[in-house]
């Protein structure tokens, strides 16, 4: 009788979980993913904005650095690249910071992968616009992120 009660008792042991228990189990992870899914993913849109509002700003700086230096903005022509590259035919050519305004020496992108604008003139009477279009990477609409905010 001992050796009968000690199989049963094994065998509820090795029974394992039951349909309800994994529902039960799979609903709770459901739950856990959905609120970390609602709090975590706009924090990471929230960066990528202030990301790019830091990188405007720096270009910025860089842009009215060159300036100083060359007495004059980049042109329309020459845009961001005269940041990190001498434009050809430049009448203070011996005014150009070696190793040109950026310390990675190469134009950064937006966080979305595409490349900053410039332009000379500036809307509204600004001296010059360094923007990006934002995360939808086309002109227009309220996720333009520029020198103007």
């Amino acid at each position: 009788m001992m050796l009968q009660m000690t199989k049963t008792a094994r065998k509820k042991a090795q029974r394992g979980l039951t349909l309800i228990e994994l529902l039960v189990v799979i609903v709770i992870l459901g739950i856990l993913s959905t609120i970390v899914a609602v709090n975590v993913l706009p924090a990471g849109d929230r960066a990528r904005v202030q990301s790019a509002q830091t990188q405007v700003d720096m270009l910025e700086s860089a842009v009215r650095q060159y300036k100083l230096d060359m007495t004059h903005f980049p042109s329309q022509d020459q845009g961001l690249t005269a940041l990190v590259q001498m434009p050809q035919n430049e009448r203070n050519a011996a005014a150009y910071r070696p190793g040109g305004y950026l310390e990675s020496r190469e134009l950064p992108t937006d966080p979305w992968g595409n490349p900053y604008q410039y332009a000379i003139p500036g809307e509204g009477g600004a001296e010059f616009d360094i923007y990006s279009y934002g995360p939808d990477g086309r002109p227009g609409g309220n996720d333009d992120i520029g020198s103007w905010n």
